[in-house]
């Protein structure tokens, strides 16, 4: 009997354990969320249910996520840390969290992410990242964020943004990229390319606002013309031809019957042979998606403009010359109207003696009868 009752116990006991939820948030057993928002939390809570599958700690103090953080919750899906303290994200936070969907690190003090974070965090559809001092990127960071859906990086300290990490992001549908000091140098010229293809695809992105240089302070680098990228244009044909064999590639291996099928094999002409591969000199480029619409558009309106100045130089120098050689014809002109004047002075005076010569000569005859 009293085994059973100790038994009986320790039952109760063990399921009022496993039913427990942390004294500082509130827990909904149906939902499997718990909900610590706004409790002045300086660290994750502990005993959290295994089976957990949302977790909101925004508005609190937390100052860092240590190693293995939610350890205790490893069915976690949707997990904001939003408005806290956050200075430092240990390589090995998120740890464990295979089925987490939803991460958003908001409005805190991150100035960098190791590359490692998201390593084990395969199904992300969704980061929030923005609101922070982050100064760039790690470039293996994108590589475990092919699900990824929605991605916000507004708000941060970025300058540049390296086109490669957002290429391996194929379903990626909306990015936010607002309020960021954003130079618009050469560098840019990938990411305005990438973004036009984005955008074609579908994609919605905010805005992108030029803050350096001088020339380019707020312009947004969507709107700005390809012109006054003019001395970038090798690095954007470089990006372009890129684009170019990487369509090629991607015809050929997906075959008649992938997406892109109905495309030509633009290196080699249509033949698919091997002329279009990639140099051995030349490092390999990374999958990209393609524009070929702005890519001709751009290589036209360059054509255009190298025309229009080639005629302008030709109409120059066809007027130079003409201009030359009725200045040397008037030159001649005039030199022969001022020899014939020369002449003609030098004439006049013979004219006039000759003249007084014959009227003498015809007075004496008559002189002489009247004699």
């Amino acid at each position: 009997m009293t085994g059973g009752v100790i038994s009986a116990f320790a039952f109760l006991l063990m399921v009022h354990v496993a039913s427990a939820c942390p004294k500082e948030c509130t827990c909904d057993a149906h939902a499997k969320s718990v909900d610590c928002r706004g409790r002045g939390l300086y660290d994750v809570p502990r005993h959290l249910q295994p089976d957990t599958l949302e977790l909101h700690l925004q508005d609190n103090r937390i100052r860092g996520l240590g190693s293995m953080a939610f350890r205790e919750v490893p069915q976690l899906r949707v997990l904001d840390v939003s408005n806290n303290s956050i200075t430092s994200v240990s390589p090995s936070a998120l740890l464990g969290l295979r089925s987490l969907r939803s991460l958003s690190l908001a409005h805190n003090a991150i100035r960098e992410l190791d590359r490692r974070l998201l390593g084990s965090v395969r199904n992300l559809t969704l980061l929030d990242l923005s609101h922070n001092a982050i100064t760039g990127l790690p470039g293996a960071l994108a590589d475990s964020m092919h699900p990824l859906r929605k991605l916000a990086l507004g708000y941060n300290r970025l300058s540049k943004l390296d086109r490669s990490h957002l290429e391996a992001l194929e379903s990626l549908e909306e990015l936010e990229l607002r309020g960021n000091p954003w130079r618009c140098d050469c560098h840019m010229i990938a990411l305005k390319l990438w973004l036009e293809s984005f955008m074609f695809r579908g994609g919605m992105v905010d805005e992108v606002i030029c803050t350096q240089p001088d020339g380019m302070k707020d312009k947004e680098l969507q709107r700005v013309p390809y012109e006054l990228f003019h001395s970038c244009m090798a690095t954007s044909y470089h990006y372009l031809f890129a684009n170019l064999r990487h369509l090629e590639s991607e015809h050929r291996h997906r075959g008649p019957a992938g997406d892109h099928a109905h495309l030509p094999d633009l290196a080699t002409g249509g033949g698919g042979g091997a002329g279009g591969s990639l140099p051995e000199c030349e490092p390999k480029q990374r999958p990209r998606p393609v524009n070929l619409r702005h890519a001709i558009a751009t290589v036209v309106i360059t054509g255009v403009v190298c025309g229009i100045v080639l005629l302008m130089m030709l109409a120059a120098a066809v007027y130079g010359c003409a201009y030359a050689a009725i200045m040397a014809h008037y030159q001649r002109d005039l030199k022969k109207a001022e020899q014939r004047a020369a002449a003609a002075a030098v004439k006049l005076p013979c004219e006039k003696e000759k003249e007084a010569t014959g009227t003498a000569d015809e007075k004496e005859p008559l002189e002489n009868t009247i004699a």
